[in-house]
């Protein structure tokens, strides 16, 4: 354990951890939670009755990395017009051995980071190894994050979109062109007839994709569902998918679960872990026509594992602010 508290600011983050790093964090963070070393505790999220913003705390532990901490922070709806983003969280590392605070890492950039490499997991582990064309539905600040970790994991050779407002399709093309592939903006209809993977990221509440717009083979990752309502696809879409999750518990609660779940369409069982994908105790994807889903919710383990990512490289790379505390 380094002496005095560990400060690794937000402006730091950027050359600090990689795409990769969060991937392997993360990948491993999954791993942990199927064996049963990792778990979360209990979600606070709530509306603060001021400036229309949301607060709470995501936390937990990880045995197997001695990952102790919280991601505390929310959404603040009117940052843009102050010029900082809606999305704040900072992160508190604790020492597992002794209870001391140990780090306060800035988590902006880290949430970006890990929820990418979060779907990039489910791409690996549960889409066709052929996959072609990636199709990406919303296209707001995470948007170019989850391209860039997504193109990654497949030899992609193009990339088509839809987006509410059209005009913003401009930042995934301009992701497209950075990584020599062509974009084109589509209907729905054509993304769901088109696409090997689809990657949605979208604060919607109502269902998006429908069910008889997916075709055989397509590996969905759902990311924007993370609040009670909140939903992306079809109901009739998870309950025809094969579904995979970070966490059951929430997937089926404020995840993209929760409305086949409701629905009676799925149980609870139908649910699986990616963790357990990862750790070779579900077999995954098991046809080429099987239709898979990963319904990221997001949870904070991923936060505090990348995190230590970050606290680990500022102190390899000395540029780790300490203080006495």
């Amino acid at each position: 354990m380094t002496d005095g508290l560990i400060i690794v600011p937000e402006a730091e983050i950027a050359d600090l951890v990689t795409p990769e790093d969060a991937f392997d964090a993360v990948e491993a963070t999954f791993a942990a939670m199927s064996r049963k070393d990792a778990y979360n505790f209990p979600v606070i999220r709530e509306a603060i009755g001021h400036a229309d913003a949301l607060y709470g705390f995501k936390s937990g532990f990880d045995r197997a990395g001695l990952h102790l901490g919280l991601k505390s922070g929310g959404y603040w709806p009117g940052n843009a017009d102050k010029g900082l983003t809606n999305h704040q969280s900072t992160v508190f590392l604790f020492d597992a051995d002794t209870g001391k605070c140990r780090a306060i890492v800035g988590g902006n950039l880290l949430t970006a980071l890990r929820t990418a490499a979060a779907s990039a997991v489910s791409i690996k582990h549960l889409s066709r190894p052929d996959s072609k064309v990636l199709g990406m539905v919303g296209a707001g600040h995470q948007s170019a994050f989850q391209m860039r970790a997504a193109l990654k994991q497949r030899k992609f050779e193009r990339v088509i979109g839809w987006n509410l407002h059209s005009e913003m399709l401009a930042r995934l093309e301009e992701v497209a062109t950075e990584a020599g592939l062509p974009f084109k903006a589509v209907s729905l209809d054509e993304l769901g007839a088109e696409a090997d993977v689809i990657i949605t990221i979208t604060s919607s509440f109502d269902a998006i994709l429908m069910d008889a717009q997916i075709k055989p083979g397509t590996h969905i990752a759902c990311m924007g569902t993370d609040t009670k309502g909140k939903q992306e696809v079809d109901a009739a879409l998870v309950a025809r998918a094969t579904v995979f999750t970070d966490e059951v518990a929430q997937s089926t609660t404020i995840g993209e679960a929760q409305h086949a779940i409701a629905s009676g369409l799925i149980a609870e069982s139908d649910v699986n872990e990616i963790g357990a994908v990862i750790n070779g105790t579900h077999a995954g994807r098991t046809s080429a026509d099987e239709v898979t889903l990963f319904d990221g919710t997001g949870v904070g383990l991923q936060d505090l594992a990348v995190a230590a990512a970050a606290v680990d490289r500022a102190v390899e790379k000395g540029v780790a602010q300490k203080v006495a505390f």
